[in-house]
C-alpha cells in the first residue's frame, strides 16, 4: 500500500482538547460511586460507631464497625427513613428474605421505645427462652450459663472490675465485665414472646437492655423487625480522647490492636 506524500500546506491542525468533556466525565465518576456506596451502604455494610460503654470490652467507645444489612433478610429499618411500603412487602415477621438470629450474636437494632435510635448489644434470649439474672449469673431455660474468670482488677472509681469468659449454650464465648453489685444481678423471669429477642450488653452493670423496660430508659424484647444487621468487624478504633477525622493525632490516638478485629 502506497502512503502519499503529506502536504505541509494542509497539515491539519491538533484538535484542542474540550476541557468541559473531562468535567463531565469526572461527575459521572462521581455520581457512579456515590451510587454504588449507597448501594452498598443500604443492602449490604453500614458503618457504626460506638458512643458508650455498654459493650466493654468487646466494643470500646470510638470503636468503628462494619454491620452486614443482609444477614438477617430486610425489614422496613435496614432502609433510610424507614420506609413503611416495605412492610407491605414483608411477611408477617415485617422482613424480606428472614434468617433469624443466633445466640451470641452482636445486634444492631432499633429501640422498640421510639423506633428510631440505633442501639447495639448481644441476643442472648432467643423467642420462647426463659431468661433470668441469677447473683450476676446469667440464666437460660433454668440452667446458668458457664463463666470463667479471666481476670480482677481492683480500684477504680467503680471498684474492683472481674472479667469472665461466658459461653452460651450453643458454644458461643465471649468476655462480660462485673464492676458492682446492681439492681439487675437478680431479676424475674423474663419469657421472650414470640418474634423477640433478649438483649444484653457486655458491660452487665452498666448497659440498660432487654432487663429494663422501655419505661426505665431500656429496650425491653426487641421485634425481629427492629433488626439492622450484625456486627462483623471493627475497621478502625480511636481513643475516647479523639475524633476519627482528627488525622493529625492518628499516630498517637488510634488502637492499632483492634483494627480489623472480627466479631
Amino acid at each position: 500500500m502506497t502512503v502519499a506524500d503529506e502536504d505541509p500546506k494542509s497539515k491539519a491542525k491538533a484538535a484542542k482538547p474540550s476541557s468541559g468533556g473531562g468535567v463531565w466525565e469526572t461527575i459521572k465518576v462521581v455520581i457512579q460511586a456515590l451510587i454504588l456506596a449507597f448501594l452498598v451502604r443500604t443492602f449490604l455494610f453500614q458503618p457504626f460507631s460506638i458512643p458508650s460503654g455498654s459493650m466493654e470490652d468487646t466494643l470500646l467507645v470510638g470503636d468503628f464497625l462494619f454491620v452486614s444489612k443482609y444477614s438477617y433478610g430486610y425489614s422496613r429499618y435496614s432502609f433510610p427513613f424507614s420506609p413503611g411500603f416495605v412492610s407491605g412487602l414483608a411477611g408477617d415477621d415485617g422482613r424480606i428474605w428472614p434468617a433469624e438470629p443466633e445466640r451470641g450474636d452482636v445486634v444492631v437494632f432499633k429501640t422498640p421505645s421510639d423506633n428510631a435510635t440505633d442501639f447495639i448489644k448481644r441476643v442472648v434470649g432467643l423467642p420462647g427462652d426463659r431468661i433470668q439474672m441469677v447473683n450476676g449469673v446469667l440464666n437460660i431455660n433454668g440452667a446458668p450459663v458457664q463463666m470463667e474468670v479471666v481476670e480482677t482488677q481492683a480500684g477504680g472509681p467503680r471498684g474492683t472490675i472481674t472479667r469472665y469468659r461466658e459461653t452460651l449454650p450453643n458454644g458461643v464465648s465471649h468476655d462480660v465485665l462485673d464492676s458492682m453489685v446492681s439492681r439487675a444481678d437478680n431479676t424475674d423471669v423474663f419469657v421472650v414472646p414470640a418474634g423477640h429477642y433478649f438483649m444484653m450488653g457486655d458491660n452487665r452493670d452498666n448497659s440498660l437492655d432487654s432487663r429494663f423496660p422501655t419505661s426505665q430508659g431500656g429496650v425491653g424484647f426487641v421485634p425481629f423487625e427492629n433488626l439492622i444487621g450484625r456486627a462483623e468487624i471493627i475497621f478502625f478504633s480511636v481513643d475516647g480522647g479523639a475524633r476519627a477525622w482528627e488525622f493529625w493525632r492518628w499516630p498517637w490516638t488510634v488502637r492499632g490492636d483492634r483494627l480489623f478485629r472480627t466479631l
